[in-house]
């Protein structure tokens, strides 16, 4: 049966056609979907009987099932969903000062393999659906009404499992559909997409105003790069840098570089002088991020010294340069970390 979540309002707009009503009723089940949060037919009371009848032989109202949850003692709250094939990919909820962001996956697995993350240890399993994209949403704002958390969801950045760029036909429509005024209704201010790296589509994402911008970048050579994202390093850093010189910006707006620090791989005076070199003929700015550790990886975080002297290397250097804290660390909340551990456990 069709589930309604993986459809598009368009797709949604023919099925309601093909069961003899007129097109204006997809934007009431549009809203029960996205809106109302509804998974019942027979709660969509300003819908007719007959409508949800008919609905209800041909489709369903399927979101990501919740494996797991865990807290953490900042607030960090991941879950670990599964789909209806029995995969599991992860999102995570991140407290703000004043709203919730929460970080989505786009695939389950990835096959960029990245030495750091535990996600690429696990290899590509498959794309995800644009709706398995948007159940997560749904899942995550359910989870802080049901909390009674006075705080909402406002942002939403694609940096979970997966590279979003493979995937971006889907990646797509999950953005057309977090825009869509009748349902979710995202601003793309609020939306950020982050790549590791990839030529394809990377400009047409540009082109769609529909999501900002990051570039999860961690070393400023080809060799270092090649060593830590041998995926990403696919595509060489001139040719990278050269792509993203021609991406589409806004007034003001400047590309965001995502930079984990490496305790004695990535975070030297000497790198952050690389990096600075290789960053200036762009409007940047970098987002340092100091390393969540992640059991069976041979990396760490460097000291806090070590980290604010990188950082005070690239403002010294006139490049905008922000410290985003790490948090979940209590709860495995790293890419990856809670699917392997939840695998491990069940093979024992």
């Amino acid at each position: 049966m069709t589930n309604l979540i993986d459809l598009t309002f368009h797709e949604l707009e023919s099925l309601i056609v093909t069961l003899g009503e007129p097109p204006y009723r997809a934007r009431q089940i549009w809203q029960w979907l996205w809106q109302k949060g509804c998974r019942d037919f027979a709660a969509m009371s300003d819908v007719s009987k007959a409508l949800r009848e008919r609905l209800a032989a041909v489709a369903t109202i399927a979101w990501p099932s919740v494996v797991r949850v865990r807290e953490s003692a900042d607030g960090t709250v991941k879950f670990l969903l599964g789909l209806a094939d029995g995969e599991t990919v992860e999102c995570v909820l991140i407290p703000e000062k004043d709203h919730y962001t929460g970080c989505l996956s786009t695939q389950v697995g990835c096959a960029m393999a990245c030495a750091f993350c535990a996600t690429g240890r696990m290899g590509f399993h498959r794309n995800m659906t644009a709706g398995e994209m948007l159940g997560q949403v749904l899942v995550a704002r359910q989870y802080l009404l049901d909390r009674g958390e006075s705080l909402l969801l406002r942002n939403l950045v694609f940096m979970g499992m997966g590279e979003p760029l493979l995937n971006y036909d889907n990646l797509l429509s999950a953005l057309e559909a977090l825009h869509h005024p009748q349902g979710l209704d995202f601003s793309g201010r609020r939306i950020t997409v982050s790549t590791a790296g990839v030529a394809n589509h990377l400009l047409d994402l540009g082109r769609t105003g529909l999501a900002s911008l990051a570039v999860s970048l961690h070393a400023p050579t080809q060799g270092l790069r090649a060593r830590l994202m041998p995926g990403a390093a696919r595509l060489a850093l001139p040719e990278l840098m050269a792509l993203l010189g021609q991406y589409p910006l806004k007034p003001r707006e400047r590309l965001t570089f995502e930079y984990l620090l490496l305790d004695g791989v990535n975070d030297s005076p000497d790198e952050a002088r690389a990096l600075v070199r290789l960053l200036a003929p762009l409007k940047a700015k970098v987002n340092l991020i100091a390393y969540n550790a992640t059991p069976g990886l041979p990396f760490r975080p460097p000291a806090p010294e070590r980290v604010a002297a990188f950082q005070a290397l690239l403002k010294a250097k006139g490049l905008t340069a922000t410290l985003r804290k790490s948090k979940g660390a209590d709860i495995a909340a790293a890419c990856g970390q809670l699917r392997a551990e939840t695998r491990e456990a069940g093979a024992s």
